[in-house]
């Protein structure tokens, strides 16, 4: 062997290790590259007062108009509340909500996933009559995720597409990715006819200027840019990491602790973001006392990452199977005591009883938290069209109009939140066609029939039918269809679609007709996402397990 083949070696031999090193740990390599990246690019600057202006007083005429309160949480499933008769913890704020309100037995969520879900809520139309189908996300997600689920060990593969321009004629820019300017929000109606129209939290509706809330009928808007509710190492948090969810490994790594107001630069918050988001609704409530306003307060909690801060985590005790479901239960905390400090400040600021509250959650309880209760008694999770997914808490809470502590049981969905704000405020939608339903009428008694005939959920080829108590789900990958009769069986646990081959039909005649109305999605989808229908990723599914897979 030559000289320079001997030194050649020795140095293939010193850079194989490291190299090799680096392939196995690749992984962890791209998510710190991320994250980096992350910081690099989006800095935030010290906490800032949130000055919130005087709304000034009605000048109108008559009796005033409602203030209309929507409360969002994002991914509450629906034991995770006590209203129902279950509940982690007991959650009695919320639970005063239905015990002076509606309790809606069956609400649905307009999607199993949060943005879609925030669209059709805020327009009242199905979002897919605009274009709006998948989660907005950069086209480089897709890529990324291929690399970081190389070492999964979930026994179904994340699937990609070959290409992206398969799954729709259509693409956007990721900034342009969101809720089309044209399509007509609440809070433009609602402003439009005198309101004060406030946001504060998470949006999700696209980061272009022309998509953000400013630009989508809101006088006002502090939104959550960031991700964490506290810092990682702050000393007034209790962290739980998720090892068994590739995607909680993402998020720890580039979240970061920040919001901005009325499209400033971004700035930290002061508090745990649930209680810093409550803090600034009540200011904006007190400000916006003499005006008819509109408040949609959307929380992140109980989001991942999984963070609590200490008080709630000592606050719930240590009677749970771990350290994950305990800091769970004290952000599920954080939400009750937000609820209860929004009822509170209506009634200090003497507007309580002429102020119509609406609380409900986006979707379902997410699979990868790893607890296997939050969405019971229905099967399913967030990212999937069982009722676990799309059944989520409801109520609506306004004394001067409904009826305390009354249930109504027909299928109602975020499809009617607005059609029913605007009904409050006696105003119609201005769109010329609008898939929610005014309830007023129907929770009165004046109206006895059932608000709708069908409501319809649709990810790409995954789709759901819901229609006279029968609910049908199909998909193209893997190709199958799942009948239940909701009105017997309300746990979906008895399929019947190949004994009633003649309901499957007329469900299927009747989504075919609804597609067909439906536009062409506005960005691809770029990531296929496999959702074991009884188990969390934190209880070892294996193939045998049933599941779909969400397109996104």
């Amino acid at each position: 062997m030559t000289k320079r083949m001997k030194i050649l070696s020795a140095v293939t031999l010193v850079l194989l290790g490291p190299l090799t090193l680096a392939y196995l740990n690749r992984s962890n390599i791209i998510i710190a590259a991320i994250g980096f990246a992350q910081r690099m690019a989006f800095s935030s600057e010290p906490n800032r007062p949130v000055n919130w202006e005087d709304g000034g007083t009605w000048q109108g005429n008559g009796e005033r108009p409602p203030n209309i309160v929507v409360i969002l949480t994002d991914d509450m499933g629906f034991n995770d509340v006590s209203m129902y008769g279950g509940g982690l913890i007991e959650t009695p704020h919320i639970d005063a909500l239905a015990d002076e309100g509606v309790l809606f037995a069956n609400g649905y969520a307009g999607s199993a996933v949060c943005s879609t879900s925030r669209a059709m809520l805020l327009t009242g139309r199905y979002s897919t009559r605009f274009g709006f189908e998948f989660t907005p996300a950069p086209n480089a997600f897709g890529p990324i995720l291929r690399q970081l689920t190389h070492v999964d060990p979930m026994p179904r593969k994340f699937r990609f597409p070959e290409s992206q321009k398969d799954t729709t004629g259509n693409d956007l820019p990721f900034a342009a990715r969101g809720l089309p300017p044209e399509e007509i929000t609440l809070a433009e109606e609602l402003r439009q006819s005198g309101y004060r129209t406030l946001h504060i939290g998470k949006w999700h509706l696209g980061r272009d200027p022309l998509l953000r809330p400013v630009a989508q009928g809101f006088d006002e808007s502090l939104m959550m840019e960031g991700g964490l509710y506290l810092p990682v190492d702050s000393p007034d948090v209790a962290n739980a990491r998720n090892e068994f969810a590739v995607l909680d490994k993402v998020q720890w790594e580039i979240m970061s602790y920040a919001v901005s107001f009325n499209n400033s630069d971004r700035f930290e918050p002061d508090s745990y973001l649930t209680d810093y988001f409550t803090d600034e609704a009540v200011k904006a409530i007190a400000a916006n006392k003499d005006q008819p306003f509109f408040l949609y307060l959307a929380h992140w909690g109980i989001h991942t990452p999984l963070q609590a801060t200490r008080q709630d985590f000592e606050a719930v005790g240590d009677n749970f199977p771990n350290h994950r479901t305990r800091v769970y239960a004290g952000m599920i905390r954080a939400i009750d005591r937000s609820v209860g400090r929004i009822m509170q400040a209506l009634k200090d600021n003497g507007i309580d009883d002429n102020t119509l509250i609406i609380f409900t959650s986006d979707n379902g309880g997410a699979n990868y938290i790893g607890m296997p209760d939050i969405n019971k008694p229905y099967r399913g999770w967030k990212l999937s069209f069982f009722e676990g997914g799309t059944h989520v808490p409801f109520v609506m809470r306004w004394p001067n109009r409904l009826k305390g502590g009354t249930t109504y049981p027909h299928a109602i969905s975020h499809l009617d939140i607005m059609p029913t704000a605007l009904g409050a405020a006696s105003l119609s939608p201005q769109a010329e066609l609008i898939d929610g339903v005014n309830l007023l009428p129907h929770l009165s008694g004046q109206i006895t029939a059932r608000p709708h005939d069908s409501l319809i959920w649709r990810e790409g080829h995954y789709q759901a039918i819901l229609s006279d108590g029968w609910k049908m789900q199909r998909s193209a990958s893997p190709e199958m269809v799942r009948l239940f009769n909701l009105a017997q069986d309300p746990f979906e646990k008895s399929d019947l679609s190949a004994a009633r081959g003649d309901k499957v039909a007329e469900l299927s005649r009747l989504l075919d007709a609804h597609n067909n109305r439906q536009a062409d999605p506005m960005w691809p989808s770029n990531v296929e996402i496999p959702i074991w229908i009884d188990k969390s990723l934190g209880d070892q599914p294996t193939l045998d397990d049933e599941f779909i897979y969400w397109p996104n």
